[in-house]
């Protein structure tokens, strides 16, 4: 799989090349002179940075890079390979989420015992992945994570929360987030989204753009048993039920 991956890669490659040859040869003959202009004004300016004039050279030279480089049709290819690859790899995550099924470490002796040791992590960090809590019973600890696009889904009635506060921590860039409540655990929320909807227990889902969203069970500051919820998404959905 890994072999197949990297020839794919290598193909990409060796296509990205040919097309930035055909299109110095045959389509932009000017853009090698374009090429060596912009980064001798950039050079120069940086040289003379201390005056205005080289300022002003060091800025058009960035400029006109960029310019060039945005243009070319080499560039677009890379790009349009990029998005597709975001794609493809999004619905691949959609179709088949990733169960993390943590190990229970048994407990250390006395003995054997640090003061410092390693506990299980339920979720990772994923760029392209779709994560749920396993189906069986689980051991909680706090969650922490960064998730690139994909779905979280945290089902809390299959594991044997912490008295006092837990924590959950999600920042996601693309993806929904579901989280599923005991109806006994009193839960707070601290949401920010940019463009996306939010279902919060008994509350109509409602659409959110560029908004921070708090809300609070009634009992939870005198809760023996409540979860903290803390959520940042550019799009997406956030779902809190009781269960």
């Amino acid at each position: 799989m890994r072999n197949m991956k990297t020839d794919y890669l290598n193909w990409i490659v060796l296509v990205g090349i040919l097309l930035l040859v055909l299109e110095i040869l045959f389509f932009n003959g000017g853009l090698i002179v374009t090429f060596i202009l912009s980064i001798g004004c950039i050079y120069l300016g940086k040289k003379w940075r201390p005056r205005f004039l080289g300022k002003l050279l060091y800025w058009i030279g960035w400029l006109w890079l960029i310019i060039t480089v945005l243009n070319m049709m080499s560039f677009r290819y890379f790009l349009c390979v990029a998005l597709l690859y975001l794609v493809v790899q999004f619905f691949q995550s959609q179709k088949q989420p990733k169960q993390i099924k943590p190990i229970i470490l048994e407990q250390k002796s006395e003995a054997d015992s640090g003061i410092v040791f390693k506990k299980q992590k339920i979720f990772e960090n994923k760029f392209f992945a779709s994560q749920k809590t396993p189906e069986h019973v689980y051991e909680w600890n706090d969650v922490n994570i960064q998730v690139g696009i994909g779905n979280t889904v945290i089902d809390l009635s299959d594991t044997v929360l912490p008295k006092g506060e837990a924590i959950i921590s999600i920042r996601s860039l693309v993806g929904n987030v579901q989280i599923l409540v005991p109806y006994e655990v009193e839960v707070h929320i601290n949401h920010s989204v940019i463009a996306g909807t939010v279902a919060i227990l008994q509350e109509q889902e409602q659409r959110t753009v560029n908004e921070t969203i708090v809300y609070e069970t009634v009992d939870y500051e005198q809760a023996g048993q409540k979860v903290k919820l803390i959520t940042s998404l550019i799009s997406g959905k956030l779902e809190v039920k009781q269960v």
